[in-house]
């Protein structure tokens, strides 16, 4: 018995420490650390048939780095200054990491979906878009839906009725008024199903199913073309994707030679709308040897500023961190395809 207490305190100061190291790295915290992700080449992501791209430079695709909150994590994100701390719940808005990625994929799918639209159209090449419904984004809590539907499911028809647009489709719907019972068409995983059951009042005060959605598009075109993103999610890349498709279907040389990064989303329209983190991804850029960076461009107003990321547009915030960090990057602010476009067209430089 003595000489297990005198191994006990002899080694009880070593296992003090290895639980404490141990404790650094494996103890989950309900945050997550975000800080700069890759740049990667496009090139290796695009693929358009009898259409390489030979020109030299780059198109990249800058990504955020996401990953969760340790002890050791959070205390190096508390002392580098290009790592931030957030809440799981401002993360995922309270959705399982299987639910938060499958969102991101589809947002990922559907800004390659616009991105490839949006090339086609610029280059005069056939395409074509299919509207396949309203994606389930989110179910609120008091959906009646909430048993039946899931993130991830697609609504093809509302009492039978389908239509081109996720606003024909709440069009419709909230002329019913609230408690009328619907009759749901939805798709998962290749089944159709269907559900019935009474509208809810929705924060808006008009009757809704409850849930958050997008348009779920499908896209083919007469040149196929293949974008693979791998693990990359959100729907953030649709303006980079944009580019490089366009590149190698018109076979203009918009790089001449630069490395060119960037961010933003991509509508129907070609226009390019704001994204979060954009300040690691100049970081990212930057480290990838970019001299050129695309940043969404909105007016700054008070109201938006109150809201935005870190009290500054996209752009106000790509450029401060450029200044400081990347002094030999320059900024552009782009609201369109078409700018961005013409910015590389008239600047080879």
């Amino acid at each position: 018995m003595t000489k297990v207490r005198q191994l006990l305190s002899r080694y009880w100061g070593i296992l003090v420490v290895v639980l404490v190291v141990l404790a650094l790295f494996l103890v989950p915290l309900p945050y997550y650390i975000e800080g700069p992700g890759s740049a990667d080449n496009l090139k290796t992501f695009v693929t358009v048939k009898r259409h390489p791209d030979h020109h030299r430079g780059k198109f990249m695709l800058t990504s955020v780095a996401e990953a969760p909150a340790t002890p050791i994590l959070w205390l190096y994100a508390q002392l580098n200054p290009h790592y931030d701390v957030v809440s799981a719940q401002d993360m995922t808005g309270g959705q399982d990491d299987a639910t938060y990625n499958r969102v991101q994929k589809f947002y990922m799918r559907s800004a390659i979906n616009e991105a490839i639209a949006t090339a086609y159209s610029a280059a005069h090449k056939a395409y074509h878009k299919t509207y396949q419904g309203i994606y389930v984004l989110t179910v609120q809590p008091n959906s009646k839906f909430k048993h039946q539907l899931k993130v991830g499911d697609t609504i093809t028809k509302v009492d039978g009725h389908h239509f081109n647009t996720a606003s024909a489709y709440q069009h419709y719907i909230g002329r019913q008024g609230v408690g009328h019972r619907v009759t749901i068409t939805y798709r998962r995983n290749g089944d159709t199903k269907q559900a019935t059951a009474p509208l809810v009042k929705l924060s808006t005060h008009r009757a809704g199913i409850g849930i958050g959605l997008t348009d779920n598009i499908k896209v083919t075109t007469a040149i196929p073309v293949k974008v693979d993103p791998g693990q990359i999610g959100g729907p953030s890349a649709g303006l980079m994707f944009s580019l490089q498709i366009y590149q190698q279907l018109t076979n203009q040389n918009l790089r001449h030679g630069r490395k060119i990064a960037g961010t933003g989303t991509i509508d129907q329209n070609g226009q390019v709308g704001e994204i979060g983190g954009i300040d690691k991804k100049v970081i990212a850029a930057k480290r990838a040897g970019a001299t050129i960076f695309f940043a969404p461009y909105v007016k700054p107003t008070k109201a938006l500023l109150a809201v935005e990321e870190k009290g500054q547009t996209n752009y106000q915030l790509a450029k401060a961190t450029a200044k400081k960090y990347a002094p030999n990057m320059k900024v552009i602010p782009v609201t369109s395809f078409k700018q961005a476009v013409h910015y590389l067209q008239t600047h080879p430089n």
